[in-house]
């Protein structure tokens, strides 16, 4: 068990800290906002007009990603859904607005490729610190499973992360906690001794929900007012310190 300080809190008997990926340790916003833009510039031009609502409903604005917008907290899947509704309010069918946001949203994957977003400063420190006092680390994202572990395999995090896990198309989604406690259940760790760190409302509320330990909100480039329901924010990784290994 490991005591864990987090600027004025104290987290006791801590086993395993779960992490979001995308602006938790990953830093994916170019990347994200490039995906949003084509996709929308995609449907754009095949139904005019609705490239700027688009871009609203993904959370764009301008050069800034909402951090709370639904390219930023959602899973592909609800996007392209959300894409299709928009798609079906100009008067398409359903299965015509579900195929054009669908092939859309694939040539985008094409263009803009998954060119490798960088690793947060200080993050894979951090990683290796917590891991080599004995924690176990796992990481839980909106993005498929395929893309977490190409992650991890990218930046070489195998050593320290022993959880790769994403949503599925038909699975639960955050903030289900249902996704929480399968990440427990598949570290072989109980809720209550598990941490949660993530940058979304969603994180939050998944792990508040399934029993966590604590839930740490983290804001790297932007003020932490939408995750004032955190037990503690922070603005890099570093400031989750080790206070005792047992």
């Amino acid at each position: 068990m490991v005591t864990i300080q987090c600027k004025h809190i104290t987290f006791q008997n801590i086993q395993a800290i779960i992490f979001d990926k995308d602006g938790t340790l990953e830093d994916s916003e170019e990347y994200l906002r490039s995906l949003g833009q084509k996709r929308s510039r995609l449907i754009d031009a095949q139904i005019p007009g609705i490239g700027e609502p688009l871009l609203m409903a993904f959370g764009i604005q301008g050069d800034r990603l909402d951090p709370t917008g639904l390219l930023a907290v959602g899973s592909r899947y609800e996007t392209e859904i959300a894409a299709a509704a928009y798609i079906a309010e100009t008067g398409r069918g359903w299965l015509d607005s579900r195929a054009i946001a669908h092939n859309a949203f694939m040539e985008a994957d094409q263009v803009i490729g998954t060119t490798p977003s960088p690793l947060f400063v200080g993050s894979l420190e951090v990683l290796q610190d917590l891991s080599q006092a004995g924690l176990k680390l796992g990481i839980l994202s909106a993005a498929s499973t395929q893309r977490v572990k190409a992650f991890v395999e990218r930046h070489q995090l195998q050593d320290y992360v022993q959880l790769q896990m994403g949503v599925e198309e038909f699975g639960p989604s955050k903030p289900d906690p249902a996704l929480f406690i399968q990440a427990c259940q598949k570290l072989e760790v109980a809720p209550q001794n598990t941490l949660m760190v993530g940058d979304s409302v969603g994180d939050i509320e998944m792990a508040r929900n399934a029993g966590a330990a604590g839930c740490i909100g983290i804001s790297w480039r932007s003020a932490a007012a939408h995750l004032h329901s955190a037990d503690v924010a922070i603005a890099q990784l570093n400031e989750i310190q080790i206070c005792q290994s047992n």
